[in-house]
């Protein structure tokens, strides 16, 4: 008993590690193992032992583990207050290090196809002069999601909020959606529109059911003439004059300004649905990631 309660002494009397404190503050301040690991050039089970390691050291539990990410217990939340500034301090002193050198990597950005096609790609071109180097990722909303709490992405554009501790995001841009057609199908509304033929980027027409219970207040049944996956598409077989579609005025309002599409229905209440730039909560915001971040909100006043 002696011995233990020695060797538990030696224990307590023994400085924290630095590289376990380093690894902590980086999971700490991006909620994440898998992304602390990228900022610091570490294998995800390296960090993990090494967490694992400063937990028995203090004999403390540091972070809840959650289905995507981490988050801080008290005991955390007040380590990091301790050694989070000279930690900072440490690193500007010792010259560049493997987190100050993730700031010049790639920045990570991901969200819907015509979105980033249309509006984020122009607006993010100006910052590739500046060594902005730029890795785009597109696909759903909450599959975009999951890998922003994982860490794969820096941010995301969301068309819907995210939920959850470990994701942050504001406001970006609302969208307003507009039932379009090529001019020659203007005159032959005089019908139901359900009758004309309906093309949609889903088998389960989500954006054109949303329009008919917004503006018409009922459901729509009728089933799509024609389904393929990319709003850009959707807009070319519109344009082709194939059918009618519903879509975000911003991806159509070219077409619309030179007549190749007109807009058959101007409801006082038109549907719109408003985007979310996120990112993870307590990351900590690299130079370049600061910079796309910032120019897709200022661009986005214009949008």
């Amino acid at each position: 008993m002696a011995d233990q309660k020695s060797d538990d002494s030696r224990t307590a009397a023994r400085p924290l590690d630095l590289m376990q404190l380093r690894t902590f503050l980086a999971v700490h301040r991006a909620g994440s193992l898998t992304a602390a690991a990228r900022l610091l050039g570490l294998s995800q089970p390296t960090v993990t032992a090494q967490l694992k390691a400063l937990e028995q050291r203090l004999g403390r539990q540091l972070f809840e583990r959650l289905p995507h990410g981490v988050a801080p217990t008290s005991v955390a939340l007040e380590l990091a207050a301790q050694v989070a500034e000279p930690l900072d301090r440490l690193a500007a002193v010792a010259g560049p290090s493997d987190v100050a050198a993730a700031a010049e990597e790639p920045v990570h950005l991901a969200g819907p196809a015509e979105l980033l096609a249309v509006r984020a790609m122009p607006a993010l071109a100006p910052l590739i002069g500046r060594g902005v180097r730029l890795r785009v990722t597109h696909g759903l909303a909450d599959d975009l999601l999951d890998g922003l709490r994982a860490g794969r992405f820096d941010l995301v554009l969301s068309a819907i909020r995210p939920r959850g501790r470990a994701v942050t995001a504001v406001p970006l841009m609302d969208e307003e959606f507009v039932l379009v057609a090529a001019p020659a199908w203007a005159g032959r509304t005089g019908g139901p529109l359900d009758d004309l033929p309906l093309i949609s980027y889903a088998e389960d027409l989500p954006i054109l059911r949303r329009y008919w219970r917004h503006v018409f207040h009922r459901r729509l049944t009728t089933p799509a003439a024609v389904v393929v996956p990319d709003l850009r598409a959707v807009l070319a077989a519109v344009v082709a004059g194939a059918g009618i579609s519903v879509l975000p005025r911003y991806l159509c309002e070219r077409e619309l300004a030179e007549g190749r599409l007109v807009v058959l229905l101007e409801p006082d209440d038109a549907p719109i649905n408003t985007g979310f730039l996120a990112q993870r909560a307590g990351a900590r915001v690299l130079p370049h990631v600061d910079l796309v971040r910032g120019e897709l909100l200022r661009q986005a006043r214009h949008w």
